[in-house]
């Protein structure tokens, strides 16, 4: 069963040993994401004199991250393994660097980018994978302390709190959300004891709902998003706009390009809310697809930790199941706040929306999913294609 998985339906268009439904699922997307940034965007390059503007910015960071990625095809995995410490080490140094006066770039009162030449790096999205990769080697080498004491769960999570506390101080709760939710869900897949993570989870929701409560721009985020058309001029219309874009668009969409609420009336259409503006141009169907298409990244991710698990690699396994959570949770994020599940919050649709530095890490992430089914499938002798094996 394992050498016909490595053996995709695929192998004739891709080397044995490479996912192709993960391929397939991701290129997707991201021919998604570049069509719907082109449709979000025009009208706001169109003010500046430049229509494509925004889309020749995303297909830069497009080629970047294919780069990436096949860099992340050349390093083994157990080069990952003994860098993961530094790296996570590493990403925290990013974070401190963006709240140093004169370093950080601020933009609409968040400081989260630091300039490289005519780059905004977003530190935070490193952090997500880096972290990831600290976690699985954590998992890893105290498996059994993280299975049988209370000490074996809380050391990984005040590194990680030190992590969070430089996040929120750009301020960042949608990533430091999505940090932490990735980092418990990789502690109960390493094998915590319910009772902990359940505590544990009490604990991080408390902590949540205190920054909420003590934050009156997030309280009034809270408040809008339980009835955004009590106020649907201000603090509710983000959402409102996202509404009325997804009911404009009914089962099959007004048409591509023929969106009227991406016209200066939904604020971010290109970015946080490109979901509604998909909504709006394809209609339902267009989102369940977009639904579906994410659904198979996170499957063909955990199924390639269940492979790598097989071959006796659980580092890679952690991995590959942290890489698959933070996606997921991520995407259902975006969705569900421009669907009005959740409040509105500052994230990316991964492989979608416009936004470099979140393109470039996912797509580098790809690359090492990639790499890591591609070692489980060696370690069986049914992986080919090597032009990317690293010597």
């Amino acid at each position: 069963m394992t050498e016909l998985a490595c053996r995709a339906r695929t192998d004739r268009i891709l080397p044995a040993g490479i996912d192709g439904w993960l391929v397939v699922a991701v290129v997707a997307l991201t021919a998604l994401g570049v069509v719907m940034v082109a449709s979000a965007s025009l009208h706001l390059g169109g003010a500046r004199g430049a229509p494509f503007a925004y889309l020749e910015k995303h297909l830069l960071a497009l080629a970047l991250g294919t780069a990436g990625a096949l860099l992340a095809l050349r390093l083994p995995v157990a080069w990952l393994e003994k860098a993961s410490p530094a790296l996570y080490f590493f990403g925290l140094a990013l974070l401190a660097l963006v709240l140093v006066p004169g370093v950080g770039k601020t933009v609409n009162g968040a400081t989260r980018w630091v300039a490289v030449g005519g780059l905004n790096i977003q530190t935070s999205e490193f952090m997500k994978l880096f972290i990831v990769f600290y976690m699985a080697g954590y998992l890893v080498r105290r498996k059994v302390e993280v299975a049988h004491t209370l000490w074996g769960v809380v050391k990984p999570v005040m590194l990680v709190a030190l992590a969070a506390m430089l996040l929120m101080a750009q301020p960042d709760f949608g990533t430091t959300v999505v940090l932490l939710a990735t980092v418990m869900g990789m502690l109960f897949l390493g094998g915590a004891p319910l009772w902990q993570f359940g505590a544990l989870f009490l604990l991080v929701l408390a902590g949540g709902a205190a920054l909420v409560v003590t934050s009156p721009y997030r309280l009034e985020r809270v408040t809008s998003f339980l009835d955004p058309w009590s106020d649907p001029l201000d603090s509710g219309y983000q959402l409102t706009q996202a509404l009325i874009a997804f009911g404009r668009g009914e089962w099959t969409g007004v048409g591509l390009g023929n969106g009227i609420q991406k016209q200066f009336y939904l604020p971010e259409a290109h970015t946080d809310f490109i979901m509604a503006v998909i909504g709006e141009e394809f209609g339902l169907l267009g989102t369940l697809a977009v639904i579906l298409l994410f659904a198979v990244v996170v499957w063909r991710a955990f199924a390639v930790g269940a492979k790598a698990e097989d071959a006796g690699n659980g580092y890679a396994a952690h991995v590959a199941w942290g890489i698959g959570l933070w996606l997921g949770l991520q995407a259902f994020v975006n969705i569900g706040v421009n669907v009005g599940l959740l409040p509105t919050k500052g994230l990316t649709l991964p492989f979608v929306s416009y936004g470099s530095n979140s393109l470039i890490v996912s797509c580098v992430a790809v690359g090492v999913l990639l790499r890591i089914h591609w070692e489980a499938c060696a370690e069986k002798g049914v992986a080919g294609g090597v032009p990317w094996r690293a010597s």
